[in-house]
C-alpha cells in the first residue's frame, strides 16, 4: 500500500531462535531505526527451538534493506527474508463481536456466509465472527458489519510466505 510521504509497506519474515527476550530485542531493532511496526505476527515453527516472526513497517527501499541487515546483528535471528507483495501467499485472522438482534441476525448470517466467514458463538446479544483472508478482504467486511454495531475487534496482522516460485524462497 502507498502513503502520502511515498513509503509502502515491506513485510519480513524473521526465524529467530525461541530465547527469552528475543521479541522485545527484534521489535527494539526497528523501533529505534524510526519505524512504526503496522503488524508483527509470531509463533512457532515445525522445529521447537524456533519461532517465526511476520513483520509489516512502512519505508522506503533502502531503509527496508538496512533494517534486514541489522536484524542479522541480533545473535538470536538466524535468517531474514523480504516478502514480495506481488508474488506471495497472505492470511490474517480476524475475530469480531458483532451485536446482532431479531431480523438483523438473519442478514448477519447472509453477509457472514458471503464472506466464507465463521460463527465461533452465539449470544442473545449478537455473535462473535471469524474471518480469514487478505487485509482487504476484511476491512471490506468490517465496512459492511459496521451498521451493526460492532463490539470488539481482533486481528492478527499478515502472515505470509513468498510463492514457490519467488526468488527470495
Amino acid at each position: 500500500m502507498n502513503s502520502d510521504n511515498g513509503y509502502t509497506d515491506h513485510i519480513v519474515a524473521v526465524l529467530v531462535h525461541n530465547n527469552p527476550g528475543v521479541l522485545s530485542k527484534v521489535t527494539s531493532l526497528v523501533t529505534r531505526r524510526g519505524f512504526n511496526i503496522d503488524s508483527i505476527s509470531a509463533g512457532p515453527t515445525r522445529q521447537n527451538d524456533m519461532f517465526r516472526l511476520t513483520i509489516v513497517v512502512k519505508g522506503d527501499d533502502r531503509s527496508i534493506e538496512q533494517i534486514q541487515k541489522q536484524l542479522y546483528k541480533i545473535i538470536d535471528v538466524v535468517k531474514v527474508v523480504p516478502i514480495n507483495k506481488n508474488r506471495m501467499a497472505g492470511r490474517e485472522i480476524c475475530l469480531i463481536k458483532v451485536k446482532a438482534s431479531g431480523k438483523e441476525r438473519h442478514e448477519m448470517l447472509q453477509i457472514i456466509s458471503v464472506f466464507k466467514a465463521n460463527v465461533v458463538d452465539v449470544g442473545t446479544n449478537g455473535f462473535i465472527v471469524e474471518i480469514t483472508g487478505d487485509s482487504d478482504k476484511i476491512d471490506s467486511f468490517l465496512a459492511l458489519l459496521e451498521p451493526h454495531q460492532i463490539i470488539d475487534v481482533a486481528r492478527t496482522g499478515i502472515v505470509a510466505m513468498n510463492r514457490w516460485d519467488n526468488p527470495y524462497n
